[in-house]
């Protein structure tokens, strides 16, 4: 879909809500839209597809409702604000809406919005109500990420090499749909995810990429949507097989988890996003042994830890395959946990040169 086409569709599903409110004061009823419930209790795995969905509860959001009123102004005002970028063609931040919506009330001393935490949900309940994601609303968050490898790319018609990105990498930007973002002479065999950006920055710097023909990533912890949804497109377009890299703790396993399945909060975003055939790559508990690593450089794990090990342990997508259950009841039997630069005890560079070719080559990864 070109830019004037997606700008013109969501116009009209913007304009749509818009109508529907009118609609209702007109008739002299109390104007309302229902917006789907965001929460753990209306998501649920698709264990056909292998992500998780949103499910059908939704919450009414009423103008003569006391405890409504502000959120259904905020949304309507969010609305015009995104109705304003497709007619105009353009894209601005998320910041940029939170300013552009935000004022005082003619005669009183209420704003519309005190902080952009106010305002961010509400760009998220607009995308489910009208099922456009932010991305086809205008708007964009902060670049998070980089990437190099063996492909050259189209960013906003510009051509480029991603074998010449120096030691930054391109910045993998927050809308990465392919009226920006296109795709040309990928030479690469697989996408290698990586959690940190200090790794990346050794992965770059050993030029993984070239030496392993692929290309790696990274969205500095979690990764931003941007770089989900880039990941999704080019596993998807490309056909490239995707690894991720994090460390061996609760919070890299969740990491690979919502790459894999999506996650809750996003749940109407999962298919746009999700990787179910993504594999883990990542530290394992019983790499200690597996790689003679000094147990001086694992890390006690805090009762936190445990809690949230045990929690990922219960996942439907992971309950059911032993693997996985084998993994995670091994780190908490040890009661440690390693991070990725634990394995510079051994040599900085072994990591690219010894721990994850011998992983590859011998497929010790998780499903």
């Amino acid at each position: 879909m070109s830019k004037t086409s997606k700008h013109a569709d969501t116009g009209r599903k913007l304009e749509s809500m818009a109508q529907a409110v009118v609609k209702y004061a007109r008739a002299k009823e109390d104007p309302g839209f229902d917006i789907p419930t965001r929460a753990l209790s209306n998501a649920k795995f698709d264990e056909k597809r292998a992500i998780i969905t949103m499910g059908d509860a939704v919450q009414r959001r009423n103008f003569f409702n006391l405890g409504q009123a502000k959120k259904f102004m905020q949304t309507m005002l969010v609305a015009s604000g995104c109705k304003d970028l497709a007619d105009q063609g353009k894209s601005t931040s998320i910041r940029d809406m939170y300013y552009h919506t935000k004022h005082t009330i003619e005669g009183t001393r209420e704003n519309t919005f005190d902080d952009q935490s106010e305002s961010d949900p509400i760009i998220e309940d607009l995308e489910v109500a009208i099922e456009s994601l932010r991305e086809e609303l205008g708007l964009f968050a902060e670049n998070r990420g980089a990437m190099v490898g063996n492909m050259v790319i189209i960013d906003n018609g510009d051509t480029i090499d991603l074998t010449h990105m120096g030691s930054g990498g391109w910045a993998i930007p927050s809308i990465v749909e392919a009226d920006v973002i296109q795709f040309r002479k990928c030479r690469a065999d697989y996408i290698l995810l990586i959690e940190k950006g200090a790794v990346w920055n050794r992965f770059n710097q050993d030029r993984f990429w070239e030496k392993a023909n692929c290309l790696i990533m990274h969205g500095q912890g979690q990764p931003p949507r941007g770089v989900r949804r880039l990941l999704h497109r080019m596993h998807h377009e490309l056909k490239l097989p995707v690894y991720v890299l994090t460390d061996n703790d609760p919070w890299g396993y969740y990491i690979y988890s919502v790459v894999k399945q999506g996650s809750i909060n996003l749940a109407f975003e999962s298919a746009r996003m999700a990787i179910p055939k993504a594999r883990f790559v990542g530290m394992s508990s019983f790499d200690v042994e597996r790689f003679g690593i000094n147990r001086a450089v694992t890390i006690a794990m805090k009762d936190e830890d445990t809690r949230r090990a045990k929690e990922i342990m219960a996942y439907p997508w992971f309950a059911n395959k032993k693997d996985w259950q084998k993994e995670i009841a091994h780190m908490l039997k040890t009661g440690v946990k390693l991070e990725l630069e634990a394995l510079s005890s051994k040599d900085f560079s072994f990591i690219t040169e010894t721990y994850l070719p011998e992983k590859m080559k011998k497929k010790q990864w998780l499903d």
